[in-house]
């Protein structure tokens, strides 16, 4: 251990938690653990990990307590409810602590979150971790935080142990809802890659054959983004790329298209009911960054 290195406790021993755990321990840090299946606890203790008797034992023996679950359902599940020993309330062990969950959940059951814990005199960080376990504290991991930026900084070192920390707002709720953004393109992004070979593959295409073009495909998008960024946060979408009207056409022959080849059609539907809105709203004419004009409401408001 190195000298100096400040303790930190990790609730939660599923591959991402266990991860971080290692990555402490890694670089220097007491780490104690506790899990409700206990035996997850036993390849950490062997690294040096302390295994705690109970939670509140393990939210006692450290500042800043780390929560690696399933939800946040789970977090109450394990700090307001009985610990693992009758009558053993973790959740009366907070006050003074640092509580960083990395859990996935909604934004507004992190903010519920967080005033749970400041009731019980806990300090609250929310974040979204955005690499997979095996990633984690490699070059090119980050995980979104938010809440108090002072709690933030005061643990800034540790956290970016994990991966660069990106520090997105004094609102608890905004590192879950970075976190769902990003996820929201990736899969939607995969999902539009593996409906493109579903298509070629109706007419005996690979997906090998196809992925020069599908690589090409991925790369020059990120080229759009800084004018659409403008162009979103100005609302206005001057048509002087392919007008949308004319992209709303493409949207429907793409959706024909899978409708002949007997695939899928549910992606293609939605995609061209995007345009199909946006274009009764009048926004034929102007840029594709239009469609954020018709995302932004409920499709029964348009």
């Amino acid at each position: 251990m190195s000298e100096g290195k400040s303790p930190v406790t990790v609730i939660g021993l599923g591959p991402m938690g266990q991860a971080m755990v290692r990555v402490l321990l890694d670089n220097g840090h007491p780490v104690t653990v506790w899990n409700r299946t206990a035996s997850r606890a036993d390849p950490l203790v062997a690294l040096g990990a302390t295994r705690a008797a109970t939670a509140a034992a393990a939210i006692a023996a450290s500042e800043l307590v780390v929560l690696s679950l399933t939800d946040y359902r789970a977090m109450y599940d394990i700090l307001d409810g009985a610990g693992d020993r009758a009558g053993d309330r973790a959740g009366a062990a907070l006050d003074g602590r640092v509580i960083v969950n990395l859990s996935s959940d909604t934004p507004e059951r992190t903010r519920e979150a967080a005033d749970w814990a400041a009731g019980r005199g806990a300090r609250f960080l929310a974040g979204g971790v955005m690499v997979p376990e095996n990633l984690v504290g490699a070059a090119g991991a980050y995980v979104f935080y938010s809440g108090s930026q002072e709690t933030f900084e005061a643990h800034r070192a540790t956290l970016a142990l994990f991966g660069r920390p990106d520090y997105v707002g004094a609102d608890t709720g905004l590192a879950q809802l970075f976190y769902q953004a990003q996820l929201d393109m990736f899969l939607t992004t995969l999902s539009g890659y593996l409906h493109a070979s579903a298509l070629l593959g109706a007419a005996g295409v690979s997906a090998t054959q196809f992925l020069p073009w599908a690589v090409v495909q991925f790369d020059t998008v990120s080229s759009y983004l800084p004018e659409a960024a403008r162009q979103v946060d100005g609302h206005h979408h001057p048509g002087d790329r392919a007008a949308l009207a004319m992209m709303g056409a493409t949207a429907a022959h793409i959706l024909d298209a899978s409708r002949a080849a007997g695939i899928d059609l549910a992606l293609p539907s939605a995609v061209k009911s995007h345009y199909d809105r946006a274009i009764a709203a009048g926004h034929g004419g102007d840029s594709w960054t239009a469609l954020v004009e018709v995302l932004s409401k409920p499709s029964d408001q348009l």
